[in-house]
This record gives structure tokens, C-alpha cells and sequence, in this order.
């Protein structure tokens, strides 16, 4: 009888098994001048195994930081789920603090978020844990700013990831950049592309080398091709504009894609079932 019990004990822990989620690790960033912080989840099994994983690059949004997709988000609940049913293969998810740099260089030089991510991130990640540091098995996802994110670093570099999940992401149309209110601008945008231009003067040479829709027009479509593109966004979202944008975009491009526009809004509880759809 006792070795019943232990039978079932053990079918019991292996069942429910949970990832490991750490929060708020260090990464020090030599272009960046100062020390980045991460948040990381790694598989049950991921002590335990020889075993290399796909890694998930997991972005958060405005104002976010490393610990949006793991407090609010429910990342580590989502994951262990879908990885215990088998509809996903165990993963690393990677979520780095990019505080509101849109996970790009700025126009001024003075922050380079994307080079950090590009050239130190994802080289230290590849170094320090049990990855397959191959394209096939690396993919980028996130909500919001973090969704603008994802379609830069997909776009920019699509030979660098097999996968991208923009979730309701910040992609404006250049009419609504052009009659942005000047405050807005220079509180979210200024510090990206320019402090108090206005009007028309904002499309600079620095803003359509990152916007994506104006990268996606201008690419080279074999290219992006490589990439698996699920777009999603709510349909009472204010962004949902730029993601319909972003969608016909793609169309014209013929660069094969899922566009999906589901109930809700710009919420977490949004981005949770999103998380869990991608």
C-alpha cells in the first residue's frame, strides 16, 4: 500500500509541476552604461535536463518594466498550463526591462536599447542559459509598446527570429504622428525622435527607420517572410487602427501573417487570453 500511495505522489508532483520564475536578475550593459534588469522563466524540467530550450522574448509596455508580464500578466501560470497540457514546448521566457525606450535607439544617441538587445541581451541569455541559440528556435512577443517592439526587432532583424506575436501593438499611422498634441509628443515621442517638432516635421529620416509600417513597405518581402507573424489586437482597443493598418500592409506586402481582432480592449485581461492563443 505504501508504494501505491508513492505512486501516486510522485504522478501528483510530476502533473502539477511548475516553471521557475525569476524576477528582476541583472544584466550589466556596457552600451547602455548601467545594469538592465530582467525578469526569466525557466521550464520545470530545466534543473533536471541536459536538455537545450526554445527561448521567448517576452516585451512589456509603456511605463512597464521587467516585472509587468510576471505580476500582471500571469506569465508563469499561462506557461506552466501550456506546457503541462502539451500545447507548447517547454521554453525560456526572457522579459528585460526597457523602461520607455520603445526598444529602440533614439535619435540623439544616448539611449540604444535595440543594439543592447540585439548585441548584449540576446548574447547573454544564449550564454548563460540552456538555449538552442539558432533563429528556428528564438521568438519575440509583447503588448502595446511592447508589441512596437516586437514588429522592430522582427522586421529589423527577421534573421534572428522564427516568431513574432505583436499583441495590440502601438503602430500609428503618420496622420496621427503629424496631429499628435505637441505635449504628447514631447512627453512620449520627443525623447525618441526629437523634442518640440511639430506637424510634418516629425516624419524624419529616424522616425520611418522605425516605424514599422513604413519598414514593412520598404523591405525586402523575402526577408520578412522568414518570419510567422500573429497579429492581435481588441476591437475596442484605441490602437486598433494601426493594427488594421498593419494588417492591410502586410497584405500588400504578401507576406503571410494571422491577423486576429477578438472582444476587448487595451487591458490585461486582454493580454493574458493573448498570451495563451500565441
Amino acid at each position: 500500500m505504501k508504494n501505491i500511495y508513492l505512486f501516486f505522489f510522485f504522478l501528483s508532483s510530476s502533473a502539477f509541476a511548475q516553471g521557475v520564475l525569476k524576477e528582476s536578475l541583472k544584466i550589466k550593459s556596457a552600451i547602455l552604461g548601467k545594469d538592465v534588469e530582467y525578469s526569466i522563466y525557466l521550464p520545470a524540467d530545466y534543473d533536471k535536463s541536459s536538455r537545450s530550450y526554445p527561448v521567448l522574448y517576452l516585451l512589456h509596455g509603456y511605463t512597464d518594466d521587467e516585472t509587468g508580464w510576471t505580476q500582471f500578466g500571469e506569465v508563469q501560470a499561462i506557461a506552466d498550463k501550456q506546457i503541462q497540457s502539451g500545447d507548447a514546448a517547454a521554453m525560456i521566457i526572457v522579459m528585460p526591462d526597457a523602461g520607455v525606450s520603445w526598444y529602440i535607439n533614439s535619435a540623439d544617441g544616448k539611449t540604444k536599447f535595440e543594439d543592447f538587445f540585439i548585441k548584449e541581451l540576446i548574447p547573454y541569455i544564449d550564454a548563460n542559459y540552456h538555449t538552442r541559440p539558432k533563429k528556428e528556435f528564438r521568438a519575440v512577443a509583447g503588448l502595446s509598446m511592447g508589441g512596437y517592439g516586437t514588429l522592430i526587432m522582427a522586421t529589423k532583424h527577421s534573421d534572428l527570429f522564427a516568431a513574432a506575436a505583436p499583441l495590440s501593438a502601438a503602430v500609428f499611422l503618420d496622420d496621427e504622428i503629424v496631429n499628435t498634441p505637441d505635449d504628447r509628443w514631447n512627453n512620449i515621442f520627443g525623447i525618441l525622435f526629437g523634442k518640440d517638432l511639430k506637424g510634418k516635421d516629425r516624419l524624419t529620416e529616424h522616425y520611418y527607420k522605425n516605424s514599422p509600417l513604413k519598414i514593412i513597405e520598404t523591405a525586402n518581402a523575402d526577408d520578412l517572410k522568414k518570419v510567422r507573424f500573429y497579429i492581435d489586437c481588441g476591437d475596442d482597443d484605441f490602437l486598433i487602427k494601426g493594427n488594421m493598418a498593419l494588417h492591410s500592409t502586410l497584405i500588400d506586402k504578401k507576406i503571410p501573417h494571422e491577423f486576429r481582432v477578438r472582444e476587448g480592449a487595451h487591458t490585461w485581461t486582454y493580454w493574458r487570453t493573448a498570451l495563451l492563443k500565441y
